[in-house]
């Protein structure tokens, strides 16, 4: 071997000890821990807010939309305008209990999944509203399953202000203390209409799912 070879070996193992060395140093120095009550410390500031207030700021935010309503009445009046706006014809309900409310004011629906490849909307009721961040929690264990809520263009959800939370686990709790054990196998958290970014970098809404979410917080459903 030559002089010269030997020489920058000598150097790249003297430099690969010190390296070594200085990570043996490092790990053996006690160091101070920037944030010692990292745990202690809250998630999120405390919420002075309305919760119903802050639920639809953040839905607003996420391109969903909100509407109060003080009765069943107000609903139908409000969702006879949207079916007039989008020229609505395939609405899809299969929930008995809001199926019961449709029928009591006369609106028009489809009761089975006839024709449903051309759903247009799907009006579904939820598990929870979370505030905190404006999200729906749904489950597979109401009568609308999954497919409504996912497959056609427009979805609906009626919620009652007794099913507004304002955390992620307070809507757990709300679906523990409804099924207790026998929790539904599919349990999930709609925050906005479908989007995805995928194709170079541009935000697309209902690129797979619904491209328009409205919720309802409707006060009394007589």
């Amino acid at each position: 071997m030559r002089a010269a070879e030997l020489l920058t070996m000598q150097e790249n193992i003297s430099s690969k000890e010190q390296i070594l060395k200085k990570i043996r140093r490092a790990l053996l120095e006690k160091r101070d821990n920037p944030y010692p009550n990292l745990e202690d410390t809250p998630l999120y500031l405390k919420n002075t807010d309305y919760l119903d207030i802050l639920f639809a700021e953040q839905l607003t935010a996420v391109s969903g939309n909100f509407i109060y309503c003080e009765n069943g009445l107000e609903f139908i009046d409000n969702i006879l305008q949207l079916a007039d706006k989008f020229n609505w014809r395939k609405i899809y309900c299969w929930e008995p209990e809001l199926q019961e409310l449709l029928a009591k004011y006369e609106f028009p629906f489809y009761k089975t999944d006839k024709d449903f490849h051309l759903a247009e909307v799907g009006i579904t009721m939820c598990e929870a509203l979370i505030a905190r961040n404006g999200s729906v929690m749904v489950s597979n264990q109401n009568a609308a399953g999954r497919r409504l809520s996912i497959f056609p263009h427009h979805h609906i959800v009626i919620a009652r202000t007794s099913q507004m939370v304002l955390d992620l686990k307070d809507a757990f709790t709300l679906i523990k203390n409804k099924y207790g054990a026998q929790l539904p196998s599919m349990i999930s958290a709609i925050t906005g209409p479908s989007r995805t970014a995928d194709i170079e970098k541009t935000l697309v809404l209902g690129a797979h799912g619904p491209k328009e979410l409205f919720v309802f917080l409707v006060e009394d459903f007589s």
